[in-house]
């Protein structure tokens, strides 16, 4: 008798699952992304708002911050919740709101802790130095803003178990058998 006219029958190999640390590397690079491009965005408006106050008022250096940095931190949630984050879980939005709100607190304090350090603890306070130094304050906060916003904030939804071909078919059946 020859080969494949009797015996159990065979069944396709299964292809082998795409490399899943590779997987995961693509979806924090996409999500790397799309946070920067909001950050990006919301770099520009903290930026535009901070130098607007700055020149229409007479506040201090790191109130008009503050000011810009709450302004930033609405389109911010705006931008992070119907782009970068639309694809994750969406129950408990008032957990979402709270918890996003403490951690923008937290990185409003260290964002204008370093402009507040740079402006009366050393005296750097001319319009270039404190753009400079809320730039950096601003790069420090979003360091902390991204880990804590993926990790606590906007939460992945549980992964989906993956379909393998004919998994759910009995040994038996013509779909898994194999003709030679």
């Amino acid at each position: 008798m020859g080969r494949g006219s009797s015996g159990p029958p065979t069944t396709a190999p299964a292809p082998p699952p795409r490399g899943g640390v590779r997987e995961r590397f693509d979806r924090l690079v996409r999500e790397v992304a799309k946070f920067g491009a909001v950050g990006g965005a919301g770099l520009l408006v903290n930026l535009l708002v901070f130098n607007l106050v700055r020149q229409v008022t007479d506040l201090q250096v790191v109130r008009a911050s503050v000011i810009a940095t709450v302004v930033a931190i609405v389109f911010n949630y705006i931008g992070f919740r119907y782009f970068a984050y639309r694809d994750r879980d969406r129950s408990g939005r008032t957990r979402e709101m709270s918890l996003f709100l403490l951690f923008s607190v937290a990185g409003l304090v260290i964002e204008n802790g370093v402009l507040y350090t740079a402006t009366y603890g050393f005296g750097w306070d001319s319009p270039l130095q404190s753009n400079i130094f809320k730039f950096f304050g601003i790069g420090v906060a979003t360091l902390f803003r991204f880990w804590s916003y993926r990790t606590w904030v906007f939460r992945a939804l549980p992964a989906r178990e993956p379909v393998t071909r004919g998994a759910a078919r009995p040994e038996g059946s013509r779909a898994t058998q194999r003709v030679l």
